[in-house]
């Protein structure tokens, strides 16, 4: 439940309980649910309306003290402060879990200020209020001074997936106070454009005072302090165009707003090329785009209906069988997330926010 953690962006995962309900498409491939159903002989008994949420042991909730108590050792050795993922198998703000374990979880985050705390959500609206009746039933007689919100080591995310979350979501998580805002925008299922969110009050439409209405399409952006995108993993995962990703790198980018490329997910894209079954003239077979160890492979491997998948010019995917002798298509094959990486045109991208 809590522990050192491969994923790229944090140092630790904490999960004060478990469990949790589907609330939107990002949502359809839940590796935490597929979890909970292994772990408790094949029903995933902790999600769902309705479904209780487990509350995990207290060993597990003594956990980031140690890590705040080795706060000086690791920032000797990294040369910053530990960063902890709250909750990869939860929510924070699920309306489901009961009030006075958020309390204790903001005590523990009170009584560890060492630890940069990353409050990951898929109900930023929930953020605001949940916080203030968290805040109230604290223990104040608690030995850490009490500060006032917002608190400089919790960080709040939301998490976006397409168009529609961005609109909804990113003003929601704008009146949110805290240290540091971020997306998380995996897994990413669509083109996003953070550039001209009407969520920025500096994207201002034309007005007759205004007549061309705002040009500082950039400024609402860097109201974010940092963006992560990532594909999906996992069965039944669905694969990312390398144009999304490159889009919001982009956006970042022109902004100055800290960038973070996860992962490609199950699904490697090709691009500009045949797919793999198609020969050059001479037979041998075409380069395709796989990416491992820093060079490029080639494959004859037999590409079935079900392990590839393709997009047309305006980024809408196609499923199935294309005949790729007169048409060049971007692509992307299933080839397992070891296998794609997180190479994104050649490098990595491993943004963070400023300390």
């Amino acid at each position: 439940m809590a522990e050192n953690t491969k994923i790229e962006w944090t140092d630790h995962t904490f999960n004060p309980w478990e469990g949790c309900q589907k609330v939107g498409p990002g949502c359809d491939h839940c590796y935490a649910e597929t979890r909970n159903a292994r772990f408790a002989g094949g029903t995933a008994a902790n999600w769902g309306p309705g479904a209780p949420r487990r509350r995990t042991s207290t060993s597990n909730w003594n956990k980031p003290k140690a890590w705040n108590a080795n706060a000086e050792a690791f920032m000797a050795v990294h040369g910053r402060r530990q960063r902890v993922f709250c909750a990869s198998l939860a929510d924070v703000f699920d309306n489901a879990v009961d009030p006075q374990w958020r309390a204790d979880l903001f005590e523990l985050i009170r009584a560890t200020p060492n630890l940069d705390w990353l409050l990951l959500t898929k109900r930023i609206g929930n953020a605001a209020a949940m916080i203030q009746t968290a805040l109230a039933n604290m223990d104040i007689g608690y030995s850490v001074p009490f500060a006032a919100w917002p608190w400089p080591n919790v960080w709040i995310g939301a998490t976006i997936v397409n168009q529609e979350e961005a609109d909804r979501d990113i003003p929601k998580l704008l009146a949110v106070p805290a240290a540091k805002r971020f997306l998380s925008m995996e897994p990413l299922l669509e083109p996003v454009s953070l550039r001209w969110l009407s969520a920025w009050p500096e994207n201002a439409p034309a007005t007759a005072q205004s007549p061309t209405g705002s040009t500082n399409h950039l400024d609402g952006l860097r109201r974010l302090d940092w963006v992560i995108v990532g594909g999906e993993s996992g069965p039944g995962a669905r694969p990312m165009h390398p144009d999304w990703a490159r889009s919001l790198r982009d956006q970042c980018n022109a902004a100055g707003v800290p960038f973070l490329f996860k992962q490609w997910g199950e699904w490697l894209p090709g691009e500009n090329e045949p797919h793999p079954d198609v020969k050059e003239r001479d037979g041998s077979p075409r380069r395709v785009a796989h990416h491992q160890d820093g060079r490029w492979g080639t494959s004859t491997t037999k590409i079935t209906d079900t392990n590839y998948v393709t997009w047309d010019a305006e980024g809408t995917m196609r499923p199935g069988k294309v005949d790729y002798r007169w048409r060049v298509m971007s692509w992307a094959e299933k080839v397992g997330k070891k296998a794609a990486g997180r190479l994104l045109d050649g490098r990595t991208w491993d943004g963070f926010p400023a300390p």
